[in-house]
């Protein structure tokens, strides 16, 4: 059991008198402890984390991007060396899958390489002259002090995703992570303190979710936030933030549509759903999360489908023997699976795939597939955020464009052909950030991920993510 000092301020890993514990979503074992302090110490902590992050900023910025790159690359490594030891305690703190958590890890290293290499390519411009008397130069320059807010679902590889990023450009942080799923990220982090990282460039902090993120929006020095979450609690950040003209990055809320044409290879999209719907027990915000299907292969995908998920196992998290499905994170995302469940079924819907007996302890959730579900129910309209989808049939690709934009979440979509004209028709109409094509695993740290309409603003991975953190000046120069 984990039982360290989880708060960071200024260089220095803190205990608090109140601690919460992490239960295994899998089993209800206690895996460990975080220091938890009540409202009112957590908005002093907070403070005193802007604080600490805006008295180190200056040298930070003032850092050669070469030495800031050999800390993050540090701290890589020392992810890579602690990974099986992470990997675990993000299994069972998050109930999942052990090798699910262990890609988490090594993803969230590779964040820390990829922008400790993009720290020494931040350039800016020199642009050609118009005038013999004048010169023009445009400079990057780091935001200042950034507020990094995360979720329970990916919480490792979210956060790298965001301190990468920030402390490559030359930013300071102060991060809040969910305390569902606090354990491993937090070690995480220890790794870049570990690395050498300067005091008071990162701070970490935690605490009731409300009042902990408006104590940092509102410190003077805090100049950018970014938030993955829900859309609802998005609108919220974005509206503290707009009282002090804080910049919001936000990656929100999601409703990816998954379409198969009638000339797909129809295995390949299988597993394709497999893997879009049932990673990470369905708890993705790039997830699949409708399924659209053209009648001439519908009878054919959805019997593979339901084949393949009613093959799947549950059980075991770790160990040797891996099950095919985790728990979700908590009853209360259990009770929200099942009632999208219940509210299909009562409008209509038809349980495609066969019940099953779940595990006596932990947060279990039957995978389920519907069909014949209205278009108004509510797991044809909500984020399901678990194991469950439903698919309907459509007949043009007109059709299954349309149904896949109607809806106001623009994060990611999915499609599976073998018409290059149609996947780029596809690709070029969906109104989303992310499309996957042939492919449901888009994301990789080179490229960049964010969506559109209700979805977020602004890009994070690949050199769009860490543009993200800066400030551009530009200099008009009289010789």
């Amino acid at each position: 059991m984990t039982s360290n000092p989880t708060v960071l301020i200024d260089g220095v890993w803190q205990t608090r008198d109140s601690r919460k514990e992490i239960f295994d979503p899998a089993n209800g074992e206690l895996v460990g402890t975080i220091d938890f302090p009540g409202q009112s110490e957590a908005v002093a902590d907070a403070a005193s984390a802007a604080d600490a992050a805006d008295a180190a900023f200056p040298a930070w910025a003032a850092t050669p991007a070469r030495a800031r790159a050999d800390i993050l690359l540090r701290a890589a490594a020392l992810i890579r060396e602690r990974a099986d030891e992470l990997a675990l305690l993000l299994a069972r703190e998050a109930g999942k899958r052990l090798p699910e958590a262990a890609g988490e890890i090594a993803f969230s290293a590779e964040y820390f390489q990829w922008f400790a290499e993009e720290a020494r390519r931040l350039g800016g411009d020199y642009p050609p002259h118009e005038a013999a008397h004048r010169r023009h130069l445009v400079m990057r320059r780091p935001v200042g002090v950034v507020a990094s807010l995360t979720p329970w679902n990916f919480p490792c590889s979210i956060q790298a995703r965001k301190l990468a990023p920030a402390l490559a450009a030359g930013c300071t942080v102060v991060a809040r992570v969910s305390e569902k799923a606090p354990l491993a990220v937090t070690e995480m982090i220890r790794c870049l303190t570990d690395a050498g990282i300067p005091a008071g460039v990162i701070n970490l902090i935690h605490g009731p979710a409300r009042p902990t993120t408006s104590a940092v929006l509102e410190h003077p020095a805090v100049r950018a936030v970014t938030f993955t979450g829900s859309t609802g609690v998005g609108r919220s950040v974005m509206e503290q933030a707009s009282r002090r003209i804080v910049r919001p990055l936000l990656e929100l809320g999601g409703d990816a549509a998954f379409i198969v044409m009638d000339d797909a290879d129809i295995d390949k999209a299988v597993a394709g759903a497999m893997l879009g719907r049932f990673r990470n027990t369905g708890q993705s915000c790039v997830g699949a999360n409708r399924f659209f299907v053209h009648a001439a292969v519908y009878d054919d995908f959805v019997s593979k489908f339901v084949a393949a998920v009613d093959a799947m196992t549950l059980g075991s998290t770790t160990g040797d023997d891996v099950a095919d499905l985790g728990p979700v994170i908590d009853d209360d995302r259990k009770q929200a699976v099942e009632a999208l469940v219940a509210d299909a079924v009562a409008r209509g819907g038809r349980v495609l795939t066969a019940p099953r007996e779940l595990p006596g302890s932990g947060s279990w959730v039957a995978p389920t597939l519907l069909a014949d579900v209205p278009a108004d129910a509510e797991i044809a309209t909500n984020e399901v955020f678990g194991p469950a989808a439903a698919i309907f049939r459509f007949d043009t690709l007109d059709e299954a464009v349309e149904q896949a934009n109607a809806t106001e979440m623009g994060l990611a979509g999915y499609i599976y052909s073998e018409n290059l004209t149609t996947c780029l028709t596809f690709a070029e109409r969906l109104e989303v950030g992310i499309v996957g094509i042939n492919e449901a695993l888009p994301s990789v740290a080179f490229a960049p991920m964010g969506g559109v309409k209700q979805s977020g603003l602004g890009r994070e991975g690949a050199h769009a993510g860490i543009e993200e953190f800066t400030e551009t000046t530009y200099a008009s120069i009289a010789l």
